[in-house]
């Protein structure tokens, strides 16, 4: 795959509790503690514990028509490919959204420090799977966490990197037939909309506990 789709990664639901119909009067409701999370739970008869969560939004949608075989033959071969970028996607989002985050909860030092932290591990932990990915495979991917963030990659590289890297890598990109500025545009190719439809990559932070990638350090944030 391109190595200038690495660039995204390099820097870069909520859980409600309702009642649930099997909690009868031989049944506990009780609280649990996992990885930080506070869920409601139950405990049955038999000693099981069964914790009470509200599903994500699950996409459901129509089944579609192609004009010929080669259209539908189009859309499964994007659509198996989504399925193989969909967890880096969905992973670079969350990366976007903590960065997101700590740019608001931190001093601009600190934050520049932690983003260069993040970029070398992240290069060390994505470089591999991300150059092993067929260029369609990339744009794929590209376009997923464009339509989330509803900005061109060029944009994201600018804000983190500055105008020069941006363009540097804009002008990479396109030897490669692809324009970073460009961003995701609906309509402009119907097959990869469709597919897209299916694919959920958003992310929301609920705390900090559930911070992976930038821990904020309230001391020195504070100074």
């Amino acid at each position: 795959m391109n190595k200038f789709f690495l660039i995204f990664f390099s820097f870069t639901s909520s859980l409600g509790f309702s009642q649930n119909p099997i909690l009868d009067q031989k049944s506990t409701e009780t609280k649990i503690i996992i990885e930080g999370k506070v869920y409601s739970a139950i405990i049955t008869e038999t000693g099981d514990t069964l914790i009470l969560a509200d599903l994500d939004d699950v996409s459901i949608t129509a089944l579609r028509k192609f004009k010929n075989d080669d259209e539908y033959k189009k859309y499964m071969r994007f659509r198996n490919y989504a399925l193989k970028v969909y967890p880096y996607a969905k992973e670079a989002i969350r990366i976007f959204r903590e960065l997101e985050y700590a740019s608001k909860n931190m001093k601009e030092k600190e934050y520049k420090k932690k983003v260069k932290e993040l970029e070398d591990q992240l290069t060390k932990e994505f470089e591999t799977p991300l150059t092993n990915l067929t260029k369609l495979q990339g744009k794929i991917m590209i376009k997923m966490i464009e339509k989330e963030t509803k900005q061109p990659i060029y944009n994201h590289i600018k804000d983190l990197k500055g105008g020069f890297k941006a363009f540097y890598w804009n002008a990479f990109s396109k030897l490669y037939s692809y324009d970073l500025k460009e961003g995701y545009n609906h309509g402009q190719y119907p097959i990869l909309d469709a597919v897209l439809q299916d694919f959920d990559v958003s992310y929301r932070i609920e705390n900090e506990t559930s911070l992976k990638y930038i821990k904020i350090n309230r001391s020195e944030s504070n100074k």
